[in-house]
């Protein structure tokens, strides 16, 4: 099988390599699509993501969608060339964290492209087979791929809890804040304002349903969502960005009292926040954990709803180009909005 393993800062190498059979209790499967992550491009441009640095060679990618090859001993009601959704989190099922409900902080979890286990840009990998879900019929392999996004949006929202009529700002409008404002239109909040600075992100933000696109690089973006709320501040501020200062803006666009929700991983190491507008205000902070029981319903509202997430969709490319994928995307360009590779 073809492998893209990232070998050092901007530099992939495509190699081939073995496979075995699946394992009891394993699915293997062949890789068709997935999608290209914020966290991916901070491994790719960066060397790293927040203080978790790359350990080369790595293999990322972990939003796929794909086709069942062949089944492990004791699994059943799978067969080949069945579609799925594939999850990329192990968890181990038994530490406090699982066993209380909260798997996305397993204690001895194992997420599929970090430096210590593989990702998806390969063209076939085994699974276990709790870690593979039925790709409804009627939703293409890269319309698969949204389900890991949409699932962190989702999860999200538990935080943010919008009430029908609320006010929210969502920070970025990437792939992730473009999910994440789809999921509020859904849940019945009021005005949405979106913070993006690319032109074509925020048109398509209003195509997916913003109220309000601001530029940061044309508007003072504090000032303004603060007049636009007659100077009492949005119910939540969902920051997909956090770049540029937005994690601190989130806290001076709120009101007393209000939910800050903080989905975006800073390529920082150390934030400094404006502490005493927390305080003086006594905000909610939260902070998203990937995704926590949110697959299967993300994949229920691709099926009902696809119309709402497939515009994120814009890229397709296959896995030969993938770094002049990554390259593209390093600069915004050819008006990108969710790319994906296909890897098989």
């Amino acid at each position: 099988m073809l492998v893209a393993e990232l070998a050092g800062t901007r530099q992939f190498r495509l190699h081939e390599q073995s496979v075995c059979d699946p394992a009891p209790g394993e699915i293997q499967v062949t890789v068709k699509s997935v999608g290209i992550c914020g966290s991916d491009l901070h491994y790719y441009f960066e060397g790293g993501i927040g203080d978790t640095p790359c350990v080369y060679p790595m293999v990322l990618g972990h939003e796929p969608a794909g086709e069942v090859r062949q089944v492990g001993a004791g699994v059943t009601g799978w067969s080949p060339g069945d579609r799925a959704v594939l999850e990329p989190a192990v968890y181990c099922y038994h530490c406090e964290y699982c066993l209380t409900g909260r798997h996305n902080v397993c204690a001895h979890l194992r997420f599929l492209s970090t430096p210590s286990d593989p990702g998806f840009f390969r063209q076939v990998l085994n699974l276990p087979a709790r870690n593979v879900a039925p790709l409804p019929q009627g939703l293409s392999f890269e319309e698969g791929t949204l389900a890991e996004p949409l699932a962190i949006a989702l999860h999200s929202m538990k935080f943010a809890a919008p009430r029908p009529g609320e006010t929210a700002v969502v920070f970025g409008a990437g792939p992730i804040g473009l999910l994440t404002l789809a999921v509020l239109k859904i849940s019945g909040a009021g005005r949405i304002w979106v913070v993006e600075p690319l032109a074509h992100r925020r048109e398509l933000a209003l195509r997916m349903g913003a109220d309000a696109v601001l530029d940061p690089k044309a508007v003072d973006v504090v000032r303004q969502i603060i007049e636009d709320t007659g100077r009492r501040g949005v119910d939540m501020a969902i920051d997909c960005a956090a770049k540029d200062g937005t994690m601190n803006q989130c806290l001076k666009v709120t009101r007393n009292a209000a939910r800050v929700v903080y989905t975006g991983i800073p390529s920082e190491i150390s934030i400094a926040l404006d502490f005493h507008d927390v305080r003086r205000k006594e905000l909610i902070l939260y902070t998203v954990r990937r995704s926590n029981h949110e697959t299967g319903p993300a994949i229920r509202l691709l099926r009902e709803q696809r119309e709402r997430f497939s515009p994120v969709l814009t890229h397709r490319r296959p896995m030969e180009q993938i770094s002049q994928t990554f390259d593209m995307l390093e600069h915004y360009g050819d008006n990108a909005g969710k790319v994906t590779i296909s890897p098989a």
